[in-house]
């Protein structure tokens, strides 16, 4: 495999003071021993990753046959290789799971030395725990599929729920979109921050980045009556007169997301921004966010947005970051560095 000329630019965080600091550039492209691979859920991504890595996407062939059944041939010598198969399941979830199945079979008998999931995006995790009785663990289904399929390590953003690390029985990288959504915030220059946990559990989320920011922290009280609603009892903290940053995983129908924006926005808040890393968008979710208290919308590249970015939705990429990762990996060193 050819490695282009093209130069990319370490991710590294920055530290916990508030104000930023000029990133360190260095020029470490990936040898030829690493093939880059991905499937239809979201090209787009994987060639920003390629790209970040000074290397373009190897070939291989991800269509359909007459009845649909999903048909993969790597088109190139793979034999001994470090992989990476780069393929978010997301919306079409079943198929775009279904791919990443096959060509990692696929690449598993073509001999390849080590095969890693690059998933930006794990479909299925909301099914993380029996949360009610007769329920699967869907979660751990999709763990089980992906390391029979011959997956030997798996790279991933922002697990809906953390636990899910533990559904594998191989190694997994779980990646944080922290350091994409912060330099964006920082560049804002914002004053009077509160990070808002729309509920108890990203309270974690929420006091790491409050405590990067230099940002009060506040909790909403919210129940689910139902699956995708939501019901808000009380906000926990101080948003009266401050600039409130809620952060999520993930935004599916955008009901959560505006009625706790609508809500901090009643008790005072001067600005409401949100920023979850997956943008879901299901159904008629931006027609709630350009309708409610929300200024601005960030979301990550993990998930393709059908029509790309619109109304008050901001798209930063986090392929330099997944780069890195697989960069690290493929090197070797830890990637575990990149959040200290």
């Amino acid at each position: 495999m050819k490695t282009a000329s093209r130069t990319h630019s370490r991710v590294r965080v920055r530290s916990a003071a508030p104000q930023p600091r000029k990133e360190t550039v260095v020029h470490r492209p990936v040898d030829g021993t690493l093939k880059l691979f991905t499937g239809n859920a979201n090209r787009p991504i994987a060639e920003r990753i390629a790209a970040s890595l000074g290397t373009t996407l190897s070939e291989a062939e991800v269509g359909r046959f007459a009845d649909g059944e999903i048909n993969v041939a790597i088109k190139e010598n793979v034999r001994g290789k470090d992989c990476y198969v780069v393929q978010p399941t997301c919306r079409p979830a079943n198929e775009n799971l279904m791919e990443l199945l096959v060509m990692v079979d696929a690449l598993r008998r073509a001999s390849a030395g080590r095969i890693t999931a690059v998933m930006p995006y794990f479909g299925y995790a909301r099914a993380d725990r029996k949360s009610s009785p007769r329920v699967p663990i869907s979660a751990k289904l999709v763990a089980n599929l992906i390391t029979e399929s011959g997956a030997d390590r798996v790279i991933t953003v922002d697990l809906h729920a953390g636990q899910i690390q533990g559904f594998f029985d191989i190694p997994l990288d779980h990646i944080f979109a922290m350091p994409v959504f912060l330099e964006h915030l920082r560049s804002k220059k914002l004053s009077d921050v509160v990070a808002v946990s729309p509920d108890v559990g990203g309270v974690e989320r929420a006091r790491a980045f409050a405590k990067r920011l230099g940002a009060g922290l506040a909790i909403v009280d919210k129940r689910r009556p139902r699956p995708n609603e939501a019901s808000i009892y009380n906000v926990i903290g101080e948003v009266n007169g401050k600039t409130a940053v809620i952060l999520d995983d993930m935004v599916d129908t955008g009901g959560t997301l505006t009625k706790v924006a609508n809500r901090i926005k009643e008790m005072g808040a001067t600005r409401v921004i949100a920023a979850c890393v997956h943008g879901v968008l299901s159904g008629s979710a931006l027609e709630l966010v350009d309708q409610s208290a929300i200024e601005e919308l960030m979301v990550s590249d993990s998930i393709p947005l059908p029509g790309g970015a619109r109304g008050k939705v901001k798209v930063l990429s986090i392929a330099p970051l997944l780069g890195e990762a697989i960069r690290r990996n493929h090197r070797g060193e830890s990637i575990s560095e990149l959040f200290v």
